[in-house]
C-alpha cells in the first residue's frame, strides 16, 4: 500500500479519476455510465476502476460500481479540497477590487464563497449574482462605494415596498442618485420606517448583510462597473462583517432635510 501522498498523487493526475469516482460517490455507475461522464476509453475505464478496487474505494456489483465508505470519504475529501483551491484561485484574481488587509479580514474566511467575477464574455454576471441575493432576502443592510446598476436597484425597492427591512449607507452623491431613481419609493419606504438611509464619506468597498449570507462587491474606481461579488454563510464572515457594519455605522449621518425634500 502506498502512502496517502502516493494515494492523492495517483487520483489528482487524471482528471478523469477524479470525475469516475465523484460520480460513483453520487450512486451506482456501470462502465458505460462512466466512459460518457469522463469521455475516457473503455480500457482506460478498466484500469481506472481496477486500480480503485485495488485500493478498496469500489466495489463491483453486478454490472454495476458502488463507491465503499472509503471511496466515499477519498471522493468527498479531494473534492472538497479542489473547490476550495478553485475558489481560492477566484479570490486571488478580486483581490484588486476588495481590499481584504485593509479591512482587517483574511479571505481564508471567505474559503467557500460564491464568487461571481465580470469578464468579457459576460460583463454583468455580478449584477445578476447581486440581484439574486437581494430577491432572495427578508432583510439588508449594506454600504457601498458605487451606485446600485438599475437591475438591482429595482429588485431593492420592489422589496422595500414588500416590507423588507433594509439600512444602506452611502457617500452622499450616491444617496441622491439612489432617492432620484425612484422618489416614490424611497419616499413610501423612509416613511413606512423599513428603509433607512445613512451617509459617510469615507467607506472602503461594498459590504452587504443579508439574512444568511454576506457579501462583498468590488468596482472599478475608474468606472464604477461592478466587478466582483464574493457572498458565503461563514460564521466568522458573518461575525467579521457585523463589526464592520456597526463601526461604519456609527460614524454615518442621516439624511439632510434638503435630500429628503428633493
Amino acid at each position: 500500500m502506498g502512502t496517502a501522498l502516493d494515494e492523492i498523487e495517483f487520483l489528482v493526475r487524471s482528471e478523469h479519476r477524479v470525475v469516475a469516482l465523484d460520480a460513483l460517490a453520487e450512486r451506482p455507475r456501470s462502465r458505460d455510465d462512466l466512459r460518457a461522464l469522463t469521455g475516457a476509453s473503455s480500457s482506460t475505464i478498466g484500469r481506472t476502476l481496477h486500480e480503485f478496487e485495488v485500493r478498496g474505494w469500489i466495489r463491483r456489483d453486478g454490472r454495476q460500481h458502488r463507491a465503499t465508505s472509503d471511496g466515499l470519504f477519498v471522493a468527498g475529501e479531494v473534492t472538497t479540497l479542489l473547490d476550495r483551491i478553485e475558489t481560492r484561485q477566484r479570490l486571488r484574481d478580486v483581490a484588486r477590487w476588495l481590499p481584504a488587509e485593509k479591512l482587517g479580514i483574511s479571505m481564508e474566511s471567505f474559503a467557500d464563497a460564491v464568487v461571481t467575477v465580470a469578464d468579457d464574455d459576460d460583463p454583468y454576471e455580478p449584477v445578476r449574482r447581486y440581484d439574486e441575493l437581494i430577491a432572495d432576502a427578508g432583510t439588508m443592510r449594506a454600504f457601498g462605494t458605487a451606485t446600485l446598476k438599475s437591475a438591482n436597484a429595482g429588485t431593492l425597492y420592489r422589496n422595500v415596498r414588500e416590507g423588507m427591512t433594509t439600512e444602506i449607507i452611502y457617500p452622499p452623491p450616491i444617496v441622491e442618485a439612489i432617492l432620484e431613481w425612484s422618489p416614490t419609493a424611497a419616499k413610501k419606504g423612509l416613511e413606512g420606517g423599513n428603509l433607512t438611509i445613512l451617509m459617510h464619506d469615507a467607506l472602503p468597498c461594498g459590504l452587504t448583510l443579508f439574512d444568511d449570507r454576506v457579501a462583498l462587491t468590488g468596482y472599478d474606481p475608474d468606472t464604477g462597473m461592478l466587478r466582483a461579488v464574493v457572498d458565503t454563510n461563514s460564521p466568522e464572515a458573518r461575525e467579521w462583517a457585523e463589526a464592520l457594519y456597526e463601526s461604519y455605522r456609527d460614524e454615518a449621518r442621516p439624511l439632510g432635510p434638503d435630500l429628503l425634500e428633493a
